[in-house]
């Protein structure tokens, strides 16, 4: 398989992005950062005061790179005038190599989310879009079939931290608010009360809300820090598990979180499998040539994440292994790969 590569120049612009956008968002902090333990993980939450009352807001699960930005923060003297002209330049930079950019309305409506604090809270941008975010994480071009603009929008969250989140935190402005204010209506579930889906009043976009399923019967459950409801389903808990940063190309950019791409190359195969039996086979056959691009860029730029993932994937069952068996069966290409990992 033919990977085309971005310039280093473009590519060193994204990273660049990314790191300012990351502090930008750090750079909200009103107060003074502290660490909690919650269920075995550690998050970081700004503690400060209002008048005699103490608030917190959550900033994101303990990692090396969020404790080297809040550290940055504390001596960050940067003017956030000449930081926002440095982010539209860099756009500028990844344009010219010819990025994918997103469109007026997907691109706004990201831009929303990311502003009330959906992705700092919790939610992970998934599916195609996520997928187009990784031109930049790995510095690969994606042609038009495998970065096909979609009019399908997901955005996942796990119900367990996100009932944590909002013991102290919650999005705002509310979902409902955005969707109102760029024209977006919810459409009722037949089999819950819950309201998962929203979809565009003058368009095509459709906007859908994930969570894993762990073996409960529940069709939805909540994500009361996002102040939405979420279809639940099966194999997403692997998927969203230890996100990233990632920016989407609009305007001067949004910052979201996404799955990791090995994770996410995983998942396709799959996916795909349970897509096959269903009444969409293109969609199947588009998670195959997804997972199959990341899996031999992969191999060449991050082998260990990629044979690292595989095997958490195999481990997790026969059912798995016999979905991801089948994937594999009809791209021996792949499988080839993937079996090449666990050479000396």
């Amino acid at each position: 398989m033919e990977i085309k590569r971005h310039s280093m120049a473009s590519t060193t612009a994204y990273i660049d992005l990314l790191e300012k956008h990351v502090m930008e968002d750090v750079s909200g902090i009103k107060g003074a950062p502290t660490l909690r333990k919650r269920s075995g993980r550690q998050y970081w939450y700004d503690r400060y005061r209002v008048g005699d009352s103490v608030h917190e807001s959550y900033l994101g699960e303990d990692s090396t790179q969020l404790r080297s930005f809040i550290e940055d923060h504390k001596a960050n003297q940067e003017d956030a005038a000449a930081r926002k002209e440095r982010m539209a330049y860099l756009i500028r930079l990844m344009n010219a190599d010819r990025f994918l950019r997103l469109d007026r309305t997907t691109g706004s409506l990201f831009s929303a989310l990311s502003k009330a604090g959906f992705f700092r809270l919790g939610g992970v941008v998934v599916g195609t879009h996520a997928f187009r975010a990784y031109e930049g994480e790995l510095g690969v071009r994606l042609d038009v079939e495998l970065g096909a603009f979609t009019d399908d929008i997901d955005i996942a969250g796990f119900e367990r931290l996100s009932v944590a989140i909002a013991e102290t935190d919650l999005a705002n402005p509310s979902a409902d608010e955005i969707f109102r204010c760029l024209e977006f209506k919810p459409v009722p579930s037949l089999a819950s009360e819950h309201v998962w889906k929203w979809a565009q009043t003058k368009g095509d976009a459709v906007v859908e809300f994930l969570t894993p399923s762990f073996g409960s019967e529940e069709p939805t459950k909540r994500l009361p820090a996002l102040g939405v409801s979420a279809k639940c389903l099966n194999h997403l808990n692997y998927l969203i598990r230890q996100p990233i940063d990632a920016v989407l190309n609009y305007r001067s950019g949004v910052l979201v979180k996404i799955p990791r791409p090995e994770r996410y190359a995983i998942h396709k195969l799959i996916v795909s499998e349970r897509r096959g039996q269903g009444p969409n086979p293109q969609k199947a056959r588009k998670d195959r040539m997804q997972a199959e691009f990341l899996i031999h860029v992969l191999a060449d730029d991050r082998p260990n994440e990629l044979r690292w993932a595989y095997s958490e994937a195999l481990d997790e069952g026969r059912g798995w292994r016999d979905r991801i068996d089948r994937a594999l069966s009809k791209m021996p290409g792949a499988r080839k790969v993937l079996l090449n990992l666990n050479q000396p």
